[in-house]
């Protein structure tokens, strides 16, 4: 599999690194106050946190970052055959600041897959980056369009303390100089769609 050679870079250049970037992103079973989701680095620092609305009409999501400003909105269109979720710049959800789309490639899949279109490609032809993964596994893969160049990719973290405290941990390795705020906010979405899967 290829790897990229340019920048990506969708919510902020300064989330691209030079070099490959790990974070582990845990989901909170149940979460009245500090947010959905943690995403932390290899040394257990928060790096975003993720907050739901609850009791929402639409279902919700702001990633925010470690002092929590919010840096992408991410929403569910609620009348969509393909779970489409809408992100925008900060706490926005105005059509200047939308970043990208996400929405399932299918309406039936076996495997979970994504195509996402940046908001500059409006025809939405070809996507701009694809994600492929397995729900059973929790494992997925997040290429450059329909290529085989990988940005990023996640799996399943088991630990004997995540399965104690009913929280779900997953890992992201992120390529060199790819943004890993929108790597993420991808990773909430497809979970979030898996979610939905299995209510």
């Amino acid at each position: 599999m290829a790897t990229c050679e340019a920048s990506v870079v969708v919510v902020a250049q300064h989330f691209c690194a030079p070099y490959p970037v790990d974070l582990t992103v845990t989901e909170k079973a149940i979460s009245l106050t500090d947010g959905d989701y943690a995403v932390t680095d290899v040394n257990g620092n928060i790096v975003f946190k993720v907050k739901g609305k609850l009791l929402s009409i639409r279902d919700r999501r702001v990633l925010v970052d470690a002092a929590g400003n919010p840096l992408v909105s991410m929403q569910q269109k609620i009348i969509s055959m393909h779970r489409r979720w809408k992100v925008f710049r900060g706490d926005s959800s105005s059509s200047k600041d939308l970043l990208f789309n996400a929405r399932k490639t299918s309406l039936f899949q076996f495997k979970t897959e994504l195509d996402v279109f940046l908001a500059s490609n409006s025809t939405e032809q070809h996507c701009d980056f694809k994600v492929k993964g397995s729900y059973f596994e929790r494992s997925c893969t997040i290429f450059l369009g329909n290529t085989n160049t990988v940005i990023a990719r996640m799996s399943r973290q088991y630990s004997a303390k995540n399965i104690v405290l009913g929280k779900d941990a997953f890992g992201i390795s992120i390529y060199p100089n790819v943004d890993y705020a929108f790597v993420v906010a991808l990773i909430v979405i497809l979970d979030e769609i898996n979610e939905d899967k299995k209510d």
